[in-house]
């Protein structure tokens, strides 16, 4: 893996780009340390602070509605910086170690890294996936209302799909390769399962 590694500017080249497409494709690199948290942090509260926000925003009182919001609102924040990273500059981005605003969801890398796309050993979509599951397992780990796992995984795929909508419409010329990962990454792990048993 390490012979694939991408440059730093490489990476922070290709997440700037990316952000430029704006929403939920924004993951900000580098800036002042101040109002930010490690999102590792947010993992162990059980996302409660967004969940919460959300309860406020949309005047509803049911803790896992709240907390289902945020996790998908969440899934898509990662999804989307990522996807795009792949499909339009080749790399898939080291989202290890991320922080998040301590006032919203917005998120930061503070050390951008990644691997080119095309690296040994399968290529983008088994990196991809963990990437992106990996966060979304330990928000689910540290939830403290229960959500059925199905639920989460679904909101995963939703957020996958909406990403990929979103991008599309932005760039439609990547149709052909933008395509052919969103198919594959579903037809991968959970998401593999939650649709061969839907």
């Amino acid at each position: 893996m390490h012979e694939a590694r991408a440059s730093t500017a490489s990476v922070a080249a290709a997440l700037h780009d990316v952000a430029s497409l704006g929403g939920f494709f924004a993951l900000r690199v580098g800036g002042p340390d101040d109002g930010r948290h490690p999102l590792a942090h947010s993992y162990q509260a059980g996302f409660t602070d967004l969940a919460e926000a959300v309860a406020r925003r949309h005047r509803t009182s049911q803790p896992r509605v709240d907390v289902s919001i945020a996790q998908l609102g969440h899934a898509d924040r990662l999804w989307s910086p990522a996807l795009a990273c792949v499909v339009l500059h080749g790399i898939v981005p080291d989202l290890e170690g991320l922080e998040r605003a301590d006032d919203g969801p917005a998120l930061r890398v503070l050390r951008p890294a990644g691997w080119y796309a095309d690296r040994p050993g399968g290529g983008p979509v088994r990196a991809l996936y963990e990437q992106v599951t990996g966060h979304l397992s330990a928000l689910a780990d540290g939830l403290r209302v229960k959500i059925a796992p199905r639920l989460l995984d679904g909101n995963s795929a939703s957020a996958l799909a909406g990403a990929a909508h979103a991008l599309l419409a932005l760039r439609p010329a990547v149709r052909a390769p933008l395509t052919d990962l969103t198919t594959a990454l579903v037809d991968t792990g959970r998401l593999f399962t939650l649709f061969s048993h839907g």
